[in-house]
């Protein structure tokens, strides 16, 4: 594609493109080919189908929550709390065969309509039998009929699976959830205790543990509502406002159109909790303007690609991994929030400096002010987004309200919204966000209790007590052993699951025994989740650099290796939090501060050693090996300025050896570094453009 056809076709993109979600992504969020029919070529009665199922749901989960009376409307029919989720199940799951074909480019809907009506049937059986079902155990004993019902849910749940979340999650879920049948016949580490196929079907649809387990009932209980915030807020053109606002506040300054698609993005990734997404919503607005300031196609896609994921990272709201972080944890959702804000703000200071150290590097200017929105102006049109932030954010952190935050503040919106003649819904907008809504919830809570039959499988065996104990004796009782497999775990199942499935799993599996090893539980699940982003910015996958270069029109792997580059602090930060609470809001006022203060030195150091640019200090790109290897030392005496003390972690050295060590190295590194000479500026300069521009 040339880059007249490119920068036209993103020029085509208006802003209703951000309001109606217009933009569907080609890419599930583990980088297979989207299988999905979107609106356009949904047949009016599956859309209708869609946007009513959306509404009951939304309708029974605020019901839940008792927001319409003291007690819920529908009490009369949903008399136990398993009734709600199977009633979620029958609404939701069934339209899982008929939004997502079984392959793709698939044209006929008979199968998959017989599918769905099987799935609808089934979840009513046990509805209905919901009450039946706990008073006489069924999970352990139940009726002929209620196993084969079992077995067959099972089934269409991995078919659900399959289509929502790829073939690498399939797989797992299928391997892992039929593991109770063989456990007595694997080897000791992963031996457990054995359970009858018939068993495993009824422990597997019928208890709390499994498809309604832990993670099913987060989705259930706390993050529908704000799953629907975020549709609200891209239909109703906070998308939009977002990136004005970040333009009105950044646009001018040095490298201002990347740093406009860092917090642009960051915000934006925040609510939809998908990288993917928010490259391909808010990418094709912000690339252009990189492109246009002088970016190349690669640093433009690099940049997307980390800011999106960063945003997933972010508070207030973090995507639903948090939310089912919060869960696990068994801890006010608010208290993830404010223990992920530091390192989340940290990564990005990091992408900040070197997007700036660039930018100065290649004498990019901003753009001029009366190019650019008024600050002003801007608020004065969005007004009615930040009133619905600043109503989530109240409810959430001072009234403690986080389930039922979301749904009050998407009302606010909607009802602003509908009050601003520039941004009011018709009818069609209308039904284009709820049919967004009931896309949003059937491919999250097929997702969710896909992950359920793996926390099923290995709770019915007892397997996830002995892999604490095996993975601790594997490691030698070793704390940075086993920080550093988890690491290399969470990074490879990121590669071929969802964020959210791959830090269950690992919630599960994994977490214990970093905790018993002696770290904090927050820490250790918030590690959990940064490694599991990291395979969306680093080749050979780097799925959110590949998506942010088919919009920029650049190598797909240049961008994959710029955007590691760019987010390189990622890598380390989450090493740092494990090892100095601080980061986490876990000590006092003055040691959160000092813990900040100097892990923003360090990463001073790194951005400049990475981009061979200071700020104060000049440029660091003087030619020769003794200057590549003071860029070395630079980025070395950052990791060690940044690095808590080992102690906890049975290495007898401090924070001070750590921080000298690091500052002198870095001093000694930009003495070895740091251009001198006006005729070496110019010809360095000279290099380093014709390089870049190639």
């Amino acid at each position: 594609m040339t880059e007249e056809k490119q920068n036209k076709n993103n020029d085509d993109l208006t802003d209703n493109d951000m309001r109606t979600g217009a933009l569907d992504s080609p890419l599930t969020e583990n980088g297979l080919m989207k299988k999905v029919r979107t609106s356009a070529d949904m047949p009016v009665v599956l859309r209708w189908t869609v946007a009513i199922a959306a509404v009951l749901a939304v309708f029974l989960a605020m019901d839940s929550l008792r927001l319409f009376s003291e007690r819920p409307l529908m009490e009369f029919v949903i008399t136990v709390q398993n009734h709600y989720y199977y009633a979620l199940l029958a609404l939701l799951l069934p339209l899982c065969f008929l939004i997502y074909p079984p392959v793709k480019n698939a044209t006929r809907y008979w199968y998959d309509i017989i599918l769905s009506a099987a799935t609808f049937a089934i979840c009513a059986f046990f509805f209905i039998n919901s009450e039946t079902m706990l008073d006489y155990g069924w999970e352990f004993s139940a009726p002929v009929t209620a196993v084969w019902m079992s077995y067959l849910l099972w089934a269409l749940t991995l078919e659900a699976v399959r289509r929502c979340g790829g073939a690498t999650l399939f797989w797992l879920v299928l391997v892992f959830s039929m593991y109770p049948i063989f456990a007595d016949k694997m080897p000791g580490p992963i031996s457990g205790m054995a359970s009858s196929a018939a068993e495993t079907a009824s422990y597997h649809v019928m208890s709390i543990e499994s498809i309604l387990g832990l993670p099913f009932r987060a989705f259930a209980q706390l993050v529908i509502g704000f799953l629907i915030f975020g549709v609200a807020l891209q239909h109703t053109g906070g998308g939009r406002f977002f990136i004005n606002l970040a333009f009105a506040g950044f646009g001018h300054v040095r490298g201002g159109s990347a740093k406009v698609s860092v917090v642009s993005s960051a915000l934006m990734g925040s609510m939809s909790g998908s990288v993917i997404t928010n490259v391909l919503s808010t990418g094709p607005l912000t690339i252009p303007a990189m492109r246009k300031s002088g970016f190349s196609r690669e640093y433009a896609g690099g940049v997307e690609a980390c800011a999106s994921t960063g945003g997933v990272l972010l508070p207030p709201i973090m995507g639903s991994t948090a939310f089912v972080m919060a869960t696990f944890l068994n801890v006010p959702y608010t208290s993830v929030a404010l223990a992920a804000a530091i390192p989340a703000l940290l990564y990005f200071f990091g992408l900040f400096m070197q997007i700036d150290a660039y930018a100065a590097r290649q004498g990019l200017k901003g753009t001029p002010r009366e190019e650019l929105p008024k600050f002003s102006d801007t608020l004065r049109e969005g007004w009615f987004y930040m009133a619905s932030f600043v109503v989530l954010i109240f409810l959430l952190v001072f009234m403690q309200r986080e389930a039922v935050a979301p749904f009050y503040a998407t009302g606010m919106l909607l009802i602003l919204n509908q009050l601003s003649a520039k941004n009011r819904w018709n009818i069609n907008q209308t039904g284009s966000f709820l049919v967004a809504c009931g896309k949003l919830l059937v491919e999250l809570l097929s997702i969710m209790a896909g992950v359920g039959l793996i926390v099923g499988a290995l709770s019915v065996t007892g397997l996830s007590g002995t892999l604490v104990n095996d993975l601790l004796y594997i490691a030698g009782d070793s704390i940075i052993m086993l920080l550093l497999m988890g690491a290399f775990t969470s990074f490879i199942l990121g590669i071929g699951m969802t964020v959210t499935a791959a830090y269950i799993f690992l919630a599960i599996v994994l977490a214990p025994a970093l905790i018993q090893g002696g770290l904090d539980p927050m820490s250790v699940h918030l590690f959990i989740l940064y490694w599991g982003m990291l395979s969306f910015i680093t080749p050979p996958v780097a799925l959110g650099a590949f998506a942010a270069a088919s919009i920029a029109g650049g190598s797909a792997l240049k961008t994959g290796f710029k955007a590691m580059r760019l987010g390189s602090v990622i890598y380390f930060i989450p090493f740092f939090f494990v090892l100095e609470p601080a980061l986490i809001m876990q000590g006092t006022a003055a040691e959160i501060v000092i813990a900040t203060m100097v892990v923003a030195a360090g990463i001073v150091l790194i951005a400049g050693g990475l981009q061979a640019y200071m700020p104060f200090i000049g440029f660091l790109d003087k030619p020769g090996s003794a200057a590549t290897a003071g860029r070395f030392m630079i980025v070395s005496g950052g990791i060690l300025v940044s690095l808590p003390g080992l102690t906890s972690i049975g290495i007898p050295v401090g924070d001070t050896p750590l921080f000298i060590a690091g500052m002198t190295l870095g001093v000694l590194g930009i003495l070895a570094s740091r251009r001198v000479s006006a005729v070496t500026d110019a010809v360095v300069t000279s290099e380093s453009k014709i390089s870049d521009t190639n």
